[in-house]
């Protein structure tokens, strides 16, 4: 076993966010924002670190990174390769990147100068993998071995599409085989590069032994210091490259003996390589002039990042009901997407809060159906089982007052409900609209239609009529 230092650095759930962007900041007093994040940035720094150890680093990628964003989305992430290919990143795993096909995504992989792992991916037919487990990769002291788990949730809860002939496992069963075999072949240190989530990568730590660290993604958390676990130590970076990770090891004869961790932020004062500044605005070019275009104007900050609504996500319920008279709306609980500070809403900006630009879709729901639905979302963003916890945040809803008990057990969260005033009735009937991508579950309720209007467009016409938007005022969970 070989002695040496290395420095481990981290991208998880960039989500395609080539340039600087506004991000939300939790202080004492509350939500602030300040600009952060942009490839360019994050290549300066990567550099810098590079030169700071001798080339004793490495560069590695959890995923949710080629899709996100419209440049990356209308061009089926091929916008994001040459950007990538410039940082120098060792190898990736993958969630979002899926969205384009399980075919498109092996295309993407052929085009990047680094593999895409995923130990924990199966081809249905014939139960091989189509990407590989592992990697092995020499560094001037170290010879690490980097295993990748994808994101387990590609085949449960996302569109049926982004699976196409694949199952996923979370990688439990499979892991041990993989750091055995990446230790035979004289790996010094283990990583696993993982899109599991941060609940699930502590048990998966728990439970496997020989891990020597775990660069976790999916959730995005912030962690300001390593969780220790069972002998490997577990970061986590942010979102929307905001933030760098950066764990800085000393290894001798296979253990880690001593290690510092530094979570960075993608700040103002980061060094920008200009080469990659030049890449980034090579891929945003040719949607430039629609992507400024101001469409709106918002008198509060729009954002995600709270667990039970989101001020961005009131938006768009707004505007579907707004566009369909329905009763109730619902949309996924989704954590990505850059705020949009008080001012011009642009374009951009609303592709950034649905970037696949879904279409409106309306729904004739039960009451039942509606807790049903509710009772099953909850259980799983808060499943005791980490590995139950298959959701993002809690389902956005309006129309709707809920209050729930989160330590109840699954089924019985949810205490009392009301639409529009009235306790919700479990037999009536009450039509929702929703978008496409994870809004209602696919066949849940009755007179299920599509309005051909898509949620750019219907967020573009409530801007029209209510300019500044105010935002709304109640949210639809409260915890008791």
């Amino acid at each position: 076993m070989a002695d040496g230092e290395l420095a481990l650095l981290q991208l998880n759930d960039t989500h395609a966010y080539l340039d600087p962007h506004p991000e939300v900041f939790w202080e004492g007093g509350g939500p602030t924002f300040r600009t952060a994040g942009g490839y360019a940035r994050i290549a300066g720094l990567v550099d810098r670190i590079r030169a700071e150890t001798g080339g004793k680093t490495l560069l590695l990628d959890c995923g949710d990174t080629l899709h996100g964003t419209a440049p990356a989305v209308k061009t089926r992430g091929a916008a994001m390769v040459p950007v990538l290919n410039a940082l120098g990143i060792a190898a990736m795993t993958a969630h979002w990147d899926f969205a384009y096909g399980p075919a498109r995504l092996h295309e993407l992989a052929a085009m990047l100068d680094y593999p895409v792992l995923a130990l924990n991916c199966y081809d249905r037919a014939s139960g091989g993998r189509p990407f590989p487990p592992s990697i092995l990769i020499e560094t001037p002291d170290l010879t690490v071995g980097v295993a990748g788990i994808a994101a387990t949730v590609l085949d449960k809860v996302m569109p049926p599409s982004f699976s196409a002939g694949l199952r996923f496992t979370d990688g439990i069963n499979e892991l041990p085989e993989v750091i055995a075999d990446l230790r035979e072949a004289g790996a010094d240190l283990v990583v696993v590069l993982s899109h599991l989530g941060l609940p699930q990568d502590v048990r998966l730590a728990t439970e496997v032994d020989g891990i020597d660290v775990v660069l976790s993604g999916h959730t995005h958390h912030r962690l300001e210091a390593p969780i220790e676990v069972n002998g490997a130590l577990l970061i986590q970076s942010g979102v929307h490259g905001s933030f760098l990770g950066r764990l800085d090891l000393v290894v001798h004869d296979g253990r880690v003996v001593r290690y510092a961790h530094r979570l960075i932020e993608i700040g103002e004062g980061c060094p920008t390589d200009t080469a990659v500044g030049a890449l980034v605005d090579r891929a945003v070019a040719p949607f430039r002039d629609e992507l400024v275009e101001v469409v709106g104007e918002t008198a509060v900050p729009l954002f995600r990042g709270e667990m039970f609504g989101s001020s961005m996500d009131d938006l768009l319920l707004a505007a579907l009901r707004r566009e369909t008279g329905a009763t109730l709306a619902f949309s996924n609980g989704w954590r990505y997407g850059a705020p949009i500070l008080p001012g011009p809403i642009r374009r951009n900006d609303l592709y950034d809060i649905v970037p696949m630009d879904p279409e409106v879709m309306t729904v004739t729901l039960t009451g039942a159906e509606v807790l049903g639905m509710l009772e099953q979302n909850l259980e799983r963003t808060f499943a005791c089982d980490p590995f139950g916890q298959i959701g993002g945040y809690v389902k956005r809803c309006q129309g709707l007052v809920c209050y729930v008990k989160l330590e109840n057990p699954p089924g019985h969260r949810v205490q009392a409900c009301w639409a529009e005033g009235h306790r919700l009735d479990p037999a009536e009937r009450y039509r929702a609209a929703f978008v496409t991508v994870q809004g209602v579950p696919a066949g849940l309720g009755a007179e299920r239609s599509g309005t051909g209007i898509t949620a750019l467009t219907a967020m573009e016409r409530l801007l029209t009529d209510q300019r500044p938007y105010q935002g709304e005022q109640s949210p639809a969970f409260r915890v008791i």
